[in-house]
């Protein structure tokens, strides 16, 4: 390369350039590598621990590189080890580039555990080393947007509902268009992808939200008992029946009644719920008066209704009388722009909540995570990043620490389509198996619903067979 050969463009203004910081004790490295890399970036230098710190507080550079062998003790590394600590206390996203020598591996290790972003080994390659800043920078990047994109959603009208992928923006577009009705919705979706707090969302910006929001899961209590914690009843009804006892619907009065599993209700409560949405009147167990009731019902559910309803499993009327609206909500694998922003944003919040001192996810961590198929949705990723933020041992989070290590036979996928199958066709069966096929026991460590399960053994090919180990 002519380093006299003129530059046909006019140089960028320092201001615009993306801020580098050099930190190594030579003289004449810091030279060589300010005027390699000066065209591209803003170049930083200093020479100890305490200039380091100093540039790192007034001029706030993203990405930096740092010899390990700094004064007063240039031959040891404890120095370089104690002003990558402070530079990452001092700025925690920044990206550190541990410089050290070929023969380092274990220094390089102990850096990255502490919070580097990456390693460099000497003698320095120019063209080598850019691309790594490149890359460092692109992350900086990324990171600084999303923190952006989560102070402008925290504010959000939608609770701890986020996203800016196109499908989930279309979500809520829908819920702010029926905060302002007031007709019955029915949320579908898979287990795990926020069906409650779509119907919160909704109550919350409509005509009602100074009413309750009063849930009731229908598939979580015994169908001998779900009359009376809908309906109420009155003393003496049934044994046990003491006191007279309003249900869920009356408690909704001038509120949102929200029934989570709606396809769980039997044909009985079916036949009452529907009477209820006719005329807006309930009669308590044991009792003869009609009680008027004004709420909003929402209802949600991961089954499929139309097929219910062709089975004889759920009433046509009443399908058609909770859904005037329907709004399904998509699976976290179709919402591909939000999954790193999701995860930032859990993993801030357990640090917090846990005070611990982690500032990120390792590459190989973010690549998990943008690969994973993620058959219990939303839930399941908030589960795994809580569970992770408590295990991790670095200030980092691991694929590891996520239990999302790269399992076999996913980089023999065609398409990542059929890469994304058979990732979860191994979890799904993993987990059956651990079960003793089980499919109660599978469906609760995957972190779905057992209905939800069958639909992903038909998907994915896994013959339902003869079940094992009990229910």
């Amino acid at each position: 390369m002519n380093n006299a050969t003129p530059n046909p463009q006019p140089p960028i203004p320092s201001s615009q350039k993306l801020k580098l910081l050099i930190v190594d004790d030579d003289e004449s490295i810091r030279s060589q590598m300010r005027w390699a890399l000066i065209e591209e970036y803003e170049v930083l230098t200093a020479e100890d621990r305490p200039s380091a710190l100093e540039v790192l507080r007034q001029e706030h550079p993203t990405v930096a590189t740092l010899d390990l062998g700094l004064p007063p003790k240039p031959a040891d590394t404890e120095e370089g080890f104690q002003t990558l600590a402070e530079m990452l206390e001092t700025s925690p996203g920044i990206k550190v580039i541990v410089i050290t020598g070929q023969d380092d591996k274990k220094n390089a290790l102990r850096a990255i555990g502490m919070g580097a972003y990456d390693f460099f080994c000497k003698p320095i390659k120019i063209g080598e080393l850019k691309i790594v800043l490149t890359r460092a920078f692109y992350l900086s990047q990324l990171e600084a947007e999303n923190r952006l994109l989560q102070d402008r959603l925290q504010g959000d009208s939608f609770e701890e509902m986020m996203g800016t992928s196109k499908a989930i923006q279309e979500v809520f577009s829908s819920l702010r268009k029926l905060a302002t009705t007031d007709v019955p919705v029915l949320v579908i979706g898979e287990s795990g992808t926020g069906k409650e707090l779509a119907a919160r969302a909704i109550h919350r910006l409509s005509a009602r939200k100074k009413g309750p929001f009063i849930p009731i899961n229908c598939g979580a209590i015994p169908e001998n008992l779900l009359e009376s914690e809908l309906f109420g009843h009155e003393k003496g009804a049934f044994t046990g029946a003491h006191i007279q006892r309003k249900g869920r619907v009356e408690s909704a009065q001038g509120g949102t009644l929200f029934l989570d599993e709606i396809g769980e209700l039997s044909p009985t409560l079916q036949v009452k719920l529907l009477r209820y949405l006719q005329e807006q009147k309930i009669e308590r167990v044991g009792g003869r008066e009609e009680i008027s009731v004004d709420a909003r019902v929402m209802a949600a559910t991961n089954r499929n209704l139309q097929k219910a309803m062709k089975a004889g499993k759920f009433r046509e009327d009443l399908y058609y009388r909770l859904g005037v609206v329907v709004v399904a909500l998509p699976p976290l694998r179709e919402r591909e722009e939000d999954i790193l922003l999701l995860a930032t944003s859990f993993l801030h919040r357990f640090a917090e909540e846990s005070k611990r001192k982690i500032n990120g996810f390792s590459k190989t961590a973010v690549r998990s995570l943008e690969s994973y198929p993620w058959p219990g949705n939303i839930r399941e990723m908030e589960n795994r990043i809580r569970r992770a933020v408590i295990m991790a041992e670095g200030v980092k989070i691991t694929p590891r620490d996520l239990e999302l290590e790269t399992l076999p036979g996913r980089q023999e996928a065609k398409t990542l389509k059929d890469a994304r199958e058979e990732t979860e066709r191994e979890i799904v069966q993993e987990a059956l198996h651990r079960n003793n096929g089980n499919r109660s026991r599978a469906a609760e460590e995957l972190g779905v619903s057992r209905p939800t399960l069958y639909e992903l053994m038909d998907k994915l090919g896994i013959s339902r067979g003869k079940e094992g180990g009990g229910e």
